[in-house]
This record gives structure tokens, C-alpha cells and sequence, in this order.
């Protein structure tokens, strides 16, 4: 997301092919002039954070230590989000759902909320069949936001989704990734899956001042690994 001092601008630049309907869409907000550069530590964390992969950006980019890979846990029913819990990077923080606009992009969450994460309505829900799409500021106006941290996960980390249904999807963290937005992988991100997969998705690396936009994105995988009674 864009600088503090600026609002928010595209946290996501490449298409995303949404689950059956097969639309290209571009996660836009608020495009705002900044005033001023990003605050100390108030910027997403460098995209030294995030592993290396196709498409991945920035000189000092490394991979982070693997871990063994949870099974994955049978699909859920279809159910709406209402909370996710990230306790590795204190996240706590409601759903609000993401829709289309007539551009056929994707809306952001609000920005002047910046504990608020946003679910696209349109494709898998967490803990469905398919690949759920979740994204969050890592700044607004207001300072730093929701997914500030993403970045500073690591494999075999846990993610819960509290669901309507009273059940919690509990996932486990595959890999974090770093990609520029001008070669975004959307097939690699969006594409489907025979299993239950989430998508945690911020802006990262450098804050272009003539853009409005930082440079990467953070895509957090991560698969279903056992599901509860919340």
C-alpha cells in the first residue's frame, strides 16, 4: 500500500483469474499524492523478508528456512470469514468483503480502517475447495495497517479464519514470496487447486513516490491443515 502520509494506492497490479467466472481483476485503492515519504517503520518490511522465487525482486531477496509440510485437512463446507488470527504477527482483525467494481477490479478494504482485512466474496471461501484470496494494507493514512508483518512469516506458521458456520480453519504456512507487480505470477497465485489453499496478499519492497504504488507484493501460501469448533 501506498506511504502513510499518502493513503493507500494498488496493492495488486497483475489480473487474478477468479474461481469459475474467469475475470481479470486489479486490487485498486485510493490513489492519493503523497505529502511527505513513508515514516520510519511505517513502510511494509524490505522484500529481503520473503523468499526468493520467479518473479521475485530485490538484490538481497533470500529463501527462508523450509519446513516440513503439514497434511492437508479435507475441505470445508462453504462458509463466510468473519475474523483472522495471525498470533506470530499479532493480527486480529475483522472481514469486510471484497467485490468488483464496473472496471471489473478488484475493491480494496476501506482505508481508513486499518485493522480490517478483506475476503473476495466471488471465489473460495477460507477453508472451501480452491484457492481464498485475502488482502490488507500494510499502511494507510492513519499509520501502519493490518499486514504490516506479513512479510516476517515462515513455513509451518499457523493462520486461523474464524468462520459463520462457528467452525475455525486453522492453515498452515507454506511459503512466502515476494513478487514486482508489473510480472505479477497470477497463475501461480490465483490458480486453482485441488485442495483447500489461502492467499495472504500486501504491498511490499520499495515505495515509488512518482507511482503512488510500492513496487512488489507479499503472497503469503498457505494450505488447510485442521479445522475446530470456534
Amino acid at each position: 500500500m501506498a506511504g502513510p502520509a499518502a493513503g493507500t494506492s494498488r496493492l495488486l497490479r497483475g489480473g487474478m483469474g477468479a474461481a469459475a467466472v474467469g475475470l481479470l481483476l486489479i486490487y485498486n485503492s485510493v490513489d492519493v499524492a503523497p505529502s511527505a515519504d513513508p515514516g520510519p517503520g511505517q513502510a511494509a518490511p524490505p522484500a529481503a523478508t520473503a523468499s526468493a522465487s520467479p518473479g521475485a525482486v530485490g538484490p538481497a531477496a533470500a529463501a527462508k528456512p523450509a519446513a516440513a509440510a503439514a497434511p492437508a485437512a479435507p475441505a470445508l463446507k462453504r462458509a463466510k470469514p468473519t475474523r483472522l488470527r495471525i498470533p506470530q504477527i499479532a493480527v486480529d482483525a475483522p472481514f469486510t468483503e471484497l467485490t468488483l467494481n464496473p472496471a471489473g477490479q478488484l475493491n480494496a478494504p476501506p482505508p481508513e480502517d486499518k485493522n480490517l482485512v478483506g475476503w473476495y466474496r466471488d471465489g473460495a471461501a477460507p477453508g472451501e475447495r480452491g484457492a481464498a484470496v485475502v488482502a490488507g494494507h500494510v499502511d494507510t493514512t492513519k499509520g501502519p495497517a493490518v499486514f504490516l508483518l506479513l512479510s516476517l512469516l515462515v513455513p509451518g506458521n499457523k493462520v486461523e479464519v474464524q468462520r459463520a458456520d462457528g467452525t475455525v480453519a486453522v492453515f498452515a504456512v507454506d511459503s512466502v514470496e515476494t513478487f514486482a507487480k508489473d510480472t505479477f505470477p497470477d497463475q501461480k497465485v490465483y490458480g486453482k487447486t485441488t485442495d483447500s489453499q489461502l492467499r495472504l496478499i500486501t504491498c511490499g519492497g520499495v515505495y515509488d513516490k512518482k507511482r503512488k504504488d510500492y513496487l512488489d507484493n507479499v503472497v503469503v501460501f498457505a494450505h488447510l491443515e485442521s479445522s475446530r469448533k470456534a
